[in-house]
């Protein structure tokens, strides 16, 4: 019976995308498949889809969500400007472990973001009927603090990929986790669809630069 209703909702959800939407998800699995095989590939279809995303949420006017994907542009700008920069010995960067600072950094970052992006979603949503209505479940306030959360821990693995550090498909799988059963709350079944797709790549992604790390180590011995 569960089955049969997600299968509905899907094939609803899909009827209801606009073909500029389908476009933009093409793009987005594109890009995490490209970012697997750390491709630099990876960007331009990133950029696309993302600035699709900007294009189609400025009509509903929702603002902060056009925020979020306009910085998610700017963060794949400076990934493809990193994965192409050569240092010294002009090479590119190589894949790497981050360092323990690092690590606190970027933990220290989600919480920045999530309170700046939070405070983003309150000013300009807790007003907005359609989108407390998106809540099916739960309360939509304690909801704004999930849709914070991801998109804070998405935006820092952003940064890390950009850097090339293998951590960054460890912040991606949670925020997947996370939104699989978010976007299905909220009746988005195709785009909990997606994220579900999207974990599946991720969990191959960090096996894959693990193993691409490992091998680049043997080599330099």
């Amino acid at each position: 019976m569960l089955l049969t209703t997600f299968y509905e909702l899907f094939i609803e959800n899909v009827k209801e995308s606009s073909w500029l939407e389908i476009i933009a998800v093409i793009f987005g699995l594109m890009s995490v498949w490209y970012a697997k095989k750390a491709n630099i590939l990876v960007y331009p279809t990133g950029i696309i889809s993302v600035l699709i995303y900007v294009y189609i949420l400025i009509e509903p006017q929702l603002y902060a969500d056009v925020g979020i994907n306009f910085f998610y542009f700017l963060m794949s700008v400076y990934g493809w400007y990193m994965w192409t920069r050569k240092g010294p010995e002009k090479k590119v960067i190589p894949i790497r472990w981050n360092t323990k600072g690092q690590q606190l950094l970027g933990i220290a970052a989600v919480f920045v973001f999530f309170f700046v992006i939070w405070g983003l979603i309150y000013i300009f949503k807790k007003n907005d009927a359609a989108y407390m209505a998106e809540y099916v479940y739960f309360e939509p306030l304690k909801l704004m603090y999930v849709d914070s959360f991801t998109t804070s821990i998405f935006l820092v693995g952003m940064l890390f990929m950009a850097l090339k550090r293998i951590e960054n498909w460890i912040y991606w799988i949670i925020g997947d986790v996370i939104s699989v059963p978010l976007y299905f709350n909220k009746g988005y079944v195709f785009t909990s669809f997606q994220y579900f797709v999207f974990l599946g790549i991720a969990i191959a992604g960090l096996i894959a630069w693990i193993e691409m790390y490992n091998r680049e180590n043997k080599q330099a011995i």
